[in-house]
């Protein structure tokens, strides 16, 4: 990461990286992407017989990986990043898309904590609170889960063909946003800028946000986000994300 204003940014250090490398933090954040993902839509388009036994294929291949960790305490982030990460994506989605529940989801994460013991909960619980003791804990982890979530969501915004579906997601991506900086002071605009970044990439090499309504949209997530954080806030972000977007016009430049 860089800083917006002053130069190279040296995030906070992770207390968990001896546990859990960025790579893997990175593939658990991928992991539970997939789980929910994949849950979500039988949840949507399956019967309960075939939702019932995706969630047991699901889990115990989650279950398996997690045993694959080299010691208890390594099994125990494992679990928390699959747990944390789905649970994120489930919150996200009832917020955006006004759902009551999502009962696949509840009964998967309820299936990867059903055969833990009192001393493996107790575990589990402690590393759910290192998590979020300090932001630089599952750094990457966080970085992957929050910009997948938000570029999802973005996604979903922009391939809205009514502004009655578009704007409950426009004001639900927008509010996690202001709130993850909120919630983590020294992180968190940068986690938001990154993902920014990646929207702005999206329009430029894709060519998303084609549509007058799409274009609106995005125009006012970020109008909604300058709007609603401090002002010493919002501009590092928003250089932050337009800086990685000219290095990579810059990159692509070079390559042609």
């Amino acid at each position: 990461m860089s800083d917006g204003n002053s130069g190279h940014f040296a995030p906070p250090a992770d207390g968990l990286a001896n546990l859990a490398a960025p790579e893997l933090q990175r593939l658990a954040a991928r992991m539970a992407q997939d789980a929910f993902t994949r849950t979500f839509r039988l949840t949507v388009e399956a019967d309960a017989a075939t939702l019932d036994a995706a969630v047991a294929e699901i889990g115990e291949r989650a279950r398996n990986w997690v045993r694959a960790a080299a010691d208890a305490e390594a099994r125990a982030l494992r679990l928390a990043l699959l747990v944390a990460g789905i649970d994120q994506w489930g919150l996200a989605y009832a917020q955006a898309f006004g759902l009551a529940a999502l009962p696949g989801v509840s009964g998967l994460l309820a299936s990867l904590r059903s055969d833990l013991d009192a001393a493996a909960e107790a575990r589990l619980q402690r590393t759910f609170a290192a998590i979020e003791q300090a932001e630089g804990n599952a750094v990457d982890f966080k970085m992957e889960l929050r910009r997948n979530i938000h570029l999802a969501l973005w996604h979903a915004m922009i391939a809205c063909a009514e502004r009655e579906e578009a704007t409950p997601i426009l004001a639900a991506l927008g509010a996690m946003m202001v709130a993850l900086v909120e919630r983590m002071p020294v992180l968190g605009w940068r986690l938001v800028a990154d993902a920014l970044a990646h929207i702005q990439l999206r329009c430029l090499s894709d060519a998303a946000a084609g549509t007058e309504l799409a274009r609106e949209t995005n125009a006012a997530l970020f109008t909604a986000l300058r709007q609603s954080l401090p002002r010493e806030i919002s501009e590092p972000m928003m250089a932050h994300a337009n800086q990685a977007v000219i290095a990579w016009q810059q990159a692509r430049r070079t390559r042609h």
